[in-house]
């Protein structure tokens, strides 16, 4: 299974990734997670780990070159939503080399790249990267693939999500959050994603959460659990180490409940 995790910014999308990586590697699964946000860089911190990995971007030789090699295809008549530039036809967790993750068999982490210094240009490249890579790689049944999305809808418009099986919109409380849930359910579905659900995070109370549901549900969008604010969480995001969470840690176990039911198998999901 792969999940895509997005939001707006500071929805606490990628405090929602490591959560769910922490639990599904409690069940038991070989949990993959991919940092396709070039912007933040504190994932790894997230999930425990004291650094990052040599990002994705390095096996295509950086973003310079792919870049070229992007604007050569672009020339001849290819769009950017069908370049390829991995040489591989097939990517398995296991030949992934060991520079470009970090972690354990159980728990381990990608990063695709990051902008990093000014006047370096967009983040196509890198679009471009995530996408042909989640595309091409195959999970066995035990395996699960957690993507954390930059923030806001431009991953959409690159196509990186039409490999994936469910995407998770995580929802703040706030208006503009709940516009962007019923704008990512419209999305998703035309990439046909059959599987969108949100993601309450941060709630105060059970009343805010109530809520918050009621107008997700005025926008056609199915809510699959709600994380309460937890200052765990806040403190670990502070200071720099691996989410663990309390209230948040057992409000996300209904979430995976929701999409991984007990005794349901994995042999229909699309690798």
């Amino acid at each position: 299974m792969k999940i895509s995790v997005c939001g707006k910014g500071g929805s606490g999308k990628s405090a929602i990734a490591a959560l769910l990586a922490g639990r599904l590697e409690a069940r038991g699964y070989h949990v993959l997670v991919v940092d396709s946000d070039e912007s933040n860089s504190g994932l790894f911190r997230m999930l425990g780990f004291d650094h990052p990995p040599a990002p994705l971007m390095e096996l295509v030789g950086g973003k310079t070159r792919l870049r070229q090699k992007m604007v050569r295809k672009s020339s001849s008549g290819e769009s950017e939503a069908k370049m390829e530039v991995l040489t591989e036809g097939v990517i398995l967790l296991r030949d992934i080399p060991h520079h470009y993750m970090v972690g354990s068999d159980n728990l381990r982490l990608v990063n695709v790249g990051k902008i990093q210094q000014s006047l370096e240009g967009c983040a196509c490249p890198m679009g471009v990267l995530s996408r042909e890579f989640l595309k091409k790689l195959r999970l066995d049944g035990n395996e699960i693939v957690i993507v954390d999305m930059e923030a806001g809808i431009e991953h959409f418009g690159r196509g990186i999500e039409t490999s994936l099986d469910t995407v998770l919109v995580v929802v703040e409380p706030s208006l503009e959050s709940l516009d962007m849930a019923a704008k990512v359910k419209k999305l998703a579905g035309e990439a046909g994603i059959g599987s969108i659900w949100a993601v309450l995070n941060k709630i105060g109370t059970d009343e805010m959460g109530l809520k918050l549901k009621e107008e997700l549900e005025r926008r056609g969008v199915e809510c699959i659990g709600a994380v309460h604010y937890d200052a765990e969480v806040f403190e670990a995001c502070l200071d720099g180490r691996k989410v663990n969470g309390g209230t948040a840690a057992r409000d996300i176990e209904g979430v995976v409940d929701r999409l991984i039911p007990t005794g349901t198998s994995e042999s229909h999901i699309r690798p």
